[in-house]
């Protein structure tokens, strides 16, 4: 608030933006406009105007209901940029709303609040900063957590309310209401849909490729409508926070890399629930759900890592990286000073012979600006592997 005219906290719907906006309301005594109250909505939308023009700080909750307050703002603005002056919460990405993006630019400051990060729930530092120091990073201090261990930290993804339910069956009606509500409320709000029964199902057939390169013309044919529109509906699932796409990664590696983006469960949680995986169902080692399970894992790790990556000023890009011969990084981080943070995920108890070639053929082809390679898996010892190349156990990620 000390940099910016207007600050937006924008991320999924129950992930606690509203209470971070009400917690810097009593520290600046600000005003707050609670617009997902229906009769605040009804009044603020007659006169946005008069509301979003009173002195002091003013906190907008949910601003994507009334988009006209940005007017106000903006009208503000013209006559002083002072900072600290507007805080908004919104559960819709702010790029997709209509008029948005031409009316604060360059005045305002997105920040994203997402699901928990498991660094966050054991209150202990993430991966990112350690890599500073790959020799601590290896020092003898085995990977501790289980397999069954691992299952119940994915399927329970990052959601505090989810979280906070006391049953599996809790846990699960409230991803089917969350999922529910999202699609006929949020994503209602941002378009007006042909065929809105049909949402539901191609959610699911984007979920069933989470970790994957996105195929829409696969998901077209089985729900029999047309490239574009499949596009389209993927486009308003990441709009409202269910998905996320991780673009290709090339830079200067571009005659060697495809562009096609993958697809992420923005929570790994959401993608279980969808794809009917069950803590039981993934420990028993059913060989029809495990390339499922290696899907999610990639999808929580990388999660993970993004979730890191927001939090810090460091990170310019990020993207996977898939040669036209079929090696593949599943993730790449880009600093701004062009160093290069590479990262394979694999769902296994070591890592398979050959499980070091893409990472291998990337700081070959980046030189000298790859700074490191990790491949994160669910065994127990941190190793290095030749030049720039290191194996990390997965609760790496947030054990101390």
């Amino acid at each position: 608030m000390r940099e910016t005219p207007v600050l937006l906290l924008e991320g999924p719907r129950t992930v606690g933006k509203s209470t971070l906006l009400r917690q810097l309301a009593d520290e600046t005594g600000g005003f707050i406009i609670d617009l997902d109250d229906p009769d605040v909505r009804s009044v603020v939308s007659d006169d946005p105007n008069t509301w979003a023009s009173r002195p002091g700080p003013v906190f907008i909750d949910e601003y994507q209901h009334v988009p006209e307050v940005l007017d106000t703002i903006k009208a503000r603005l013209n006559h002083s940029s002072r900072p600290g002056q507007f805080v908004l919460t919104g559960s819709s990405h702010f790029d997709s709303l209509p008029r948005t993006a031409q009316s604060l630019t360059g005045r305002l400051l997105r920040l994203p609040v997402l699901p928990l990060a498991a660094c966050e729930m054991e209150g202990t530092g993430g991966l990112l900063p350690k890599l500073a120091d790959v020799d601590a990073l290896l020092a003898p201090a085995a990977g501790t957590s289980t397999r069954p261990e691992y299952i119940a930290r994915i399927v329970d993804g990052g959601f505090p309310i989810a979280l906070a339910q006391s049953s599996s069956l809790g846990h699960s009606r409230w991803f089917d209401q969350y999922v529910a509500l999202t699609l006929q409320r949020d994503v209602t709000e941002l378009s007006r849909l042909q065929q809105a029964r049909l949402l539901p199902v191609v959610l699911d057939k984007v979920m069933g490729q989470t970790a994957q390169i996105m195929n829409t013309a696969h998901i077209a044919r089985e729900v029999n409508l047309s490239p574009t529109t499949v596009g389209d509906y993927v486009r308003l699932l990441e709009a409202v926070f269910l998905v996320q796409t991780l673009p290709a990664w090339a830079k200067t590696l571009e005659s060697r890399a495809a562009r096609r983006p993958k697809i992420h469960a923005i929570d790994s949680g959401v993608a279980a629930r969808l794809l009917g995986l069950t803590d039981r169902k993934l420990d028993r080692l059913d060989p029809s759900v495990q390339t499922e399970f290696g899907h999610l894992v990639e999808t929580f790790v990388v999660g993970e890592l993004l979730k890191e990556a927001s939090w810090t000023d460091e990170v310019a890009d990020a993207g996977h990286w898939r040669t036209h011969d079929g090696l593949e990084v599943d993730l790449v981080l880009e600093t701004y000073d062009g160093d290069i943070l590479a990262f394979e995920v694999k769902a296994g108890s070591r890592v398979p012979s050959g499980g070091f070639r893409a990472l291998e053929a990337l700081r070959d082809a980046a030189g000298s600006a790859f700074r490191l390679g990790v491949t994160l898996y669910m065994g127990e010892q941190p190793y290095r592997f030749g030049d720039r190349l290191i194996a990390l156990p997965i609760d790496t990620l947030w054990k101390p």
